[in-house]
């Protein structure tokens, strides 16, 4: 009856549905001398557990602090590459505003005329080019229309 209880505590160990108790039983029926001959095998294991539970740690673990020098030249070093990037930003793009007063004014009406139809060239150019994507979709339209006929 003992056999055949340690061996359904066994595959309730290695299923992992054990309580605490039923491990120690498990545990002292394998340090005992009388184990059945095909569970021999688990005895070194339940024998080790046994010995590892019973090794205590005397020594001490030195504790030295953290060095934190390392730490205050990253943020130093992270202070600077900020400051520098900030310098950086302000001398590119604040010294190149332009006035109020100055908005694309013209003096001489032809150079406004000029300067406009450039302008309006580069509208319509691009204007074109979204017309043109618009006739591929009316002729996928048209296509789809003659596949699927509604």
């Amino acid at each position: 009856m003992e056999l055949h209880k340690i061996e359904s505590l066994l595959d309730k160990y290695f299923d992992g549905e054990t309580s605490l108790a039923q491990e120690r039983e498990l545990q002292e029926y394998f340090t005992s001398p009388d184990v059945a001959q095909h569970l021999e095998q688990y005895r070194p294991m339940f024998g080790y557990f046994a010995k590892e539970k019973e090794q205590r740690f005397d020594g001490t673990l030195p504790l030295e602090p953290r060095k934190r020098k390392v730490v205050a030249w990253l943020s130093v070093a992270a202070s600077v590459a900020v400051l520098l990037g900030v310098g950086k930003f302000a001398y590119d793009n604040l010294g190149s505003q332009t006035t109020p007063g100055d908005l694309g004014t013209y003096d001489n009406p032809e150079l406004a005329m000029k300067e406009t139809q450039k302008a309006l060239d580069l509208l319509s150019g691009h204007f074109n080019k979204g017309v043109e994507s618009v006739s591929y979709i009316n002729e996928y339209e048209q296509s789809k229309d003659l596949v699927f006929k509604k």
